[in-house]
């Protein structure tokens, strides 16, 4: 593995879930294999589970790990190629890589969608900088259209949850929010399940599809109870218009997942990345219950991070 910025990365997906897998029963099982190198985590946007598995991760290996926090404590950036520096911003994104190229052996960097130009966030106007510039593996913390390193620990985790012999059923279900939320986790959930063997579907309000290049022909169904039948795990995740770009066209039905909603499920288990406002995204009842797989969803992202990082020195060593 060169870099990790999403599912086309990964050459067997089955074998890092089971590599992951692996890891959780014995995470000090490669002590020394990142001695001597650096990892420097970069976070443009805040973060608790991924800035805190990815540490343990990489503390697991051996790394010596750095942590940026750069919309606090790094000078003001510009991203604009051919900015006149004149303003408020202090150094160009290209000399800060360039710094880390000095410094690091791994970039691992955490940029959200500016959520407002569609067409910044859907080219990744900051993470493709860190993939033109940077002279060492990149790997996505959350980016403007994916989250991988989630993505990865949803898989592992449905993979741990199952042991039937039939395909089972998963919903990726729209929820409530505030405020307009990013696409980012949707984005990625449904490329990822369209790996596994897994039957699976979108549930969403009208006006809120996910970008076609993501979902391509996953079915998606309008009406969350319809979708919610027989399901055997529920993903439960906001996200604002694709279509009308980052609004938040009206919904008239309820969409936050209760109790009453799983009783035509297969006893689904429930997911949720994390963090989550209770009682607008899901009830209370669902978070505390014993339908709830959360935190076991929480607890695998040190995992699927400590896979990716020794996939990725794997290739570093040989060297």
């Amino acid at each position: 593995m060169k870099k990790f910025t999403s599912v086309s990365d990964v050459k067997n997906l089955q074998e890092i879930i089971k590599k992951a897998l692996q890891i959780k029963e014995n995470p000090n099982s490669e002590p020394e294999k990142g001695k001597g190198k650096t990892i420097g985590l970069v976070f443009l946007n805040s973060s608790l589970r991924t800035r805190l598995s990815s540490q343990i991760a990489a503390q697991n290996l051996g790394l010596n790990v750095l942590t940026l926090n750069a919309a606090q404590e790094a000078w003001n950036l510009e991203f604009a190629d051919g900015a006149v520096m004149n303003g408020d911003t202090v150094e160009h994104i290209k000399d800060a890589i360039e710094v880390l190229n000095q410094y690091c052996d791994i970039i691992a960097v955490r940029c959200f969608a500016g959520m407002k130009s569609k067409e910044d966030d859907v080219n990744e106007s900051i993470l493709s900088q860190f993939e033109q510039h940077a002279k060492v593996p990149v790997i996505s913390l959350e980016s403007a259209t994916r989250h991988p390193l989630q993505s990865l620990a949803d898989c592992i985790t449905i993979t741990e949850n199952w042991k039937e012999e039939r395909k089972p059923k998963v919903v990726l279900t729209w929820a409530p929010h505030i405020k307009p939320i990013a696409q980012a986790v949707g984005n990625s959930f449904a490329e990822w399940m369209q790996e596994m063997d897994v039957d699976f579907v979108i549930a969403n309000p009208e006006g809120y599809d996910l970008d076609k290049k993501f979902t391509k022909d996953i079915k998606v169904i309008h009406n969350q109870d319809e979708a919610l039948q027989d399901a055997d795990f529920i993903y439960v995740k906001n996200w604002s218009s694709f279509d009308d770009y980052a609004n938040m066209p009206e919904v008239k039905e309820s969409w936050m997942l209760t109790g009453e909603k799983l009783e035509n499920t297969n006893d689904a288990k429930v997911m949720h990345c994390l963090p989550v406002r209770r009682n607008v995204e899901l009830s209370d009842e669902i978070m505390d219950g014993e339908n709830s797989i959360i935190y076991q969803q929480a607890k695998n992202r040190i995992f699927s991070a400590q896979a990716v990082f020794s996939e990725i020195l794997n290739e570093l060593n040989s060297k």
